[in-house]
């Protein structure tokens, strides 16, 4: 009888490949001064039910590539670099072959819902369009599945909203109807940008709560887009922080967040505001009862003309050597799953 350790291992099935895969993505725009760079050699991967998050700085690239993978691209830009979704590459698709994608298998919510809603419709119109295209939904069904939709949105009153005008509800209201278009076809994968913005704290953690759960009940894939630690920190398992159009710091929330390794993320951890810090106001006290203020980055998110070819954020960085200058740093593993673009990382 052959020893127990040469038998041959188990059978072990083969991981399933991500649903997207982003690689060395490269987005530039078309600006007055030219062609300049939005996003440089971004990658990432995001399995189905996984959820991801992006932070930064506004103008650090995440809205970028929001609109990169969903093809909504200003005209003349270029992009280079591949992003597959479940097997397909999306950069090679036409207009025509991206909307028959778009909201039936990719849903997002825009990250400012006034303009995310066409005024001249009527809510219940706008819910029922994605049914209608994709779904291939009569007027009374799209109709029906629309009230469906705003009771599983939580939204009051239901059936009233369904024949409002989106000036007739409130910011939360209407958060509400841009969530319930973007479920409306039962996508794969929910982009999710800024979905908070202008929002009060309540309202705020009711409508994460309410995709969170939409998103762990139907195993969709989840991709949130916020400059709040604090929201990531709860709501997303790995998270990518970036800055002037790159990825500088990826991993696991909770390692990044432990770590803090990148100069930028440690700074942005630095600057979130506490309760008893003085906001302006000259009254926050630390606990030694001296005036404590608010921290800052100093400086400013460079314009896109004005990245530098090396790391974006060298001019603002205490700990710049003279080679981050030279040419965007390799990622540098600093634990498991974790990963820094940055030649002097904090221990």
């Amino acid at each position: 009888m052959p020893a127990l350790d040469l038998l041959p291992p188990p059978h072990q099935p083969a991981a399933a490949p991500p649903l997207l895969q982003v690689s060395a993505l490269s987005v530039d725009l078309q600006t007055h001064s030219g062609l300049a760079p939005a996003l440089r050699d971004v990658s990432f991967t995001l399995a189905r039910g996984q959820t991801l998050g992006l932070i930064g700085e506004s103008g650090s690239g995440k809205s970028i590539t929001a609109l990169a993978l969903m093809g909504l691209l200003p005209d003349a830009t270029r992009v280079q670099g591949s992003v597959r979704f479940d097997g397909t590459e999306l950069t090679a698709l036409d207009d025509a072959a991206l909307c028959r994608i778009r909201g039936r298998r990719i849903g997002m919510v825009f990250q400012e819902p006034m303009t995310a809603l066409n005024p001249l419709h009527r809510i219940g119109q706008q819910i029922a369009e994605p049914l209608r295209l994709h779904r291939g939904l009569s007027a009374a069904a799209a109709q029906a599945e629309a009230l469906r939709l705003l009771d599983r949105v939580q939204m009051p009153q239901a059936a009233q909203r369904l024949a409002a005008w989106p000036h007739q509800l409130s910011g939360g209201q209407r958060q509400r109807v841009v969530i319930a278009i973007a479920l409306a076809c039962e996508p794969d994968l929910l982009i999710a940008d800024e979905p908070t913005t202008a929002l009060d704290v309540t309202t705020q953690r009711d409508v994460l709560d309410l995709i969170q759960a939409l998103c762990r009940d139907s195993g969709m894939a989840w991709l949130l887009i916020s400059h709040d630690l604090g929201v990531m920190a709860d709501r997303v398992e790995h998270l990518l922080v970036m800055y002037g159009g790159s990825v500088v710091d990826s991993g696991p929330t909770h390692a990044v967040f432990s770590r803090l390794a990148h100069p930028y993320t440690r700074g942005l951890h630095g600057a979130r505001p506490r309760l008893g810090q003085d906001h302006g106001t000259g009254k926050g006290r630390d606990a030694s009862g001296a005036r404590s203020r608010l921290a800052t980055i100093a400086g400013r998110v460079p314009a896109l003309a004005e990245l530098p070819p090396g790391c974006a954020f060298a001019p603002r960085c205490s700990r710049v050597l003279p080679a981050c200058s030279a040419a965007l740093p390799a990622a540098l593993p600093v634990g498991p799953g974790h990963a820094v673009r940055c030649l002097n990382p904090w221990p």
